[in-house]
């Protein structure tokens, strides 16, 4: 409980639980921020390292993106402690046993996140039926195959650079981590003209200042390898990936890989933040400050659970895909031009969007309730 307190504050959480089932080996948190607008989507992160106070974190993460993206729905996150390559028959038990230990939340939809995909929503549908980002073949709209939040990224890079001085044609791009939405970012943003000169997973990175192959290294990646196998590239460390020149960097992996303690090191000139909180408050401000453009986490990012609540309503993919190309295009646009005429930071004109539209919504309720 005292976590809930520290971290409470007049948006939220609603609801904190914690989840131990020493039977199966089941340790997970899940947090319920603010459902002022709806039940909350977020989805189940699947890490050894994760922790209470990242779920807090990125649940709120998750309320300032689905209220900037207009959504009906509030924030929320879950947790799961455990290596998310385990084999699969002990993995599919603990999702099933959260999945058992969450049908009762009914203010929390349940969604992917790193470590967890459509395959694990489908043990999810098997045992709640309270899920998004289910595969095709039981109706739903697998937003990790095809990359919703990479095209969401595309989009918000492409408003971006109207506010920069380059073209994305001849674009150096930098992804760090080639998971779910970083191959998709580079899948998208190499075929609208850019050109990927590195790349990094947990294992290591690569970098060939000349180009590397998106279509190599995801098959490399879809074949259970690492980028570090890649044969047309020089191997580096994946933390030395922000050493590298580039027009273009992309986290989308972990929270806070840019710090106060590797900010300096940055050389990019446009920053779009595919992961959630992947740059500390005041990084953000030395980049802003150095003429480096953020565009932050909920206002690029957010393509996945778009995707995910128009799924839960009913729509099919091309609407979907559209829908996020609006909203992503639109609200980046609005920041950004906040940024401009403002002279504020990229984060507190995103707060400023998100937080109107979460007071609006809580204006119109006596209490959260469901």
């Amino acid at each position: 409980m005292g976590d809930a307190f520290r971290f409470a504050d007049e948006l939220g959480p609603t609801k904190v639980v914690h989840i131990y089932e020493p039977s199966i080996q089941l340790k997970a948190v899940l947090v319920v921020d603010n459902v002022a607008a709806g039940p909350s989507i977020g989805g189940i992160r699947m890490a050894s390292d994760v922790s209470t106070e990242e779920c807090f974190r990125l649940a709120r993460a998750m309320t300032m993106k689905n209220a900037a993206a207009g959504l009906p729905h509030g924030g929320g996150k879950a947790v799961l402690y455990g290596d998310p390559k385990m084999p699969r028959k002990k993995k599919e038990v603990l999702i099933r046993g959260l999945a058992q230990a969450l049908r009762d939340i009914k203010e929390y939809i349940l969604a992917p996140d790193m470590g967890t995909d459509e395959e694990c929503m489908a043990w999810i549908k098997d045992e709640i039926d309270r899920v998004v980002a289910l595969p095709r073949e039981i109706g739903g709209i697998p937003l990790d195959e095809i990359g919703a939040t990479g095209w969401g990224l595309n989009n918000a890079a492409e408003i971006a650079l109207q506010y920069c001085d380059f073209e994305m044609k001849g674009a150096r791009l930098v992804v760090q981590g080639f998971g779910a939405v970083g191959r998709h970012a580079a899948r998208f943003l190499t075929k609208n003209g850019a050109v990927l000169v590195g790349v990094a997973d947990s294992q290591g990175g690569t970098y060939n200042p000349d180009g590397l192959d998106v279509d190599s290294l995801i098959e490399l990646k879809d074949a259970g390898k690492s980028v570090v196998d890649y044969s047309g590239g020089k191997k580096l460390s994946g933390d030395s990936l922000i050493d590298l020149e580039c027009d273009i960097w992309i986290p989308a992996a972990r929270p806070d890989v840019i710090r106060e303690d590797n900010m300096e090191r940055l050389q990019a000139r446009l920053v779009v933040q595919g992961a959630n909180i992947p740059v500390t408050a005041r990084a953000e401000k030395y980049l802003h400050e150095k003429g480096i453009l953020c565009v932050p986490d909920f206002i690029a990012n957010a393509g996945g659970v778009i995707c995910a609540a128009m799924e839960y309503r009913g729509a099919c993919e091309v609407t979907a895909m559209q829908a996020i190309q609006e909203k992503v295009r639109r609200n980046t646009e609005q920041v950004l031009e906040e940024v401009r005429t403002k002279k504020i930071l990229p984060r507190q004109a995103a707060v400023d969007l998100a937080l109107s539209r979460i007071k609006k919504a809580m204006s119109f309720k006596r209490w959260s309730v469901f």
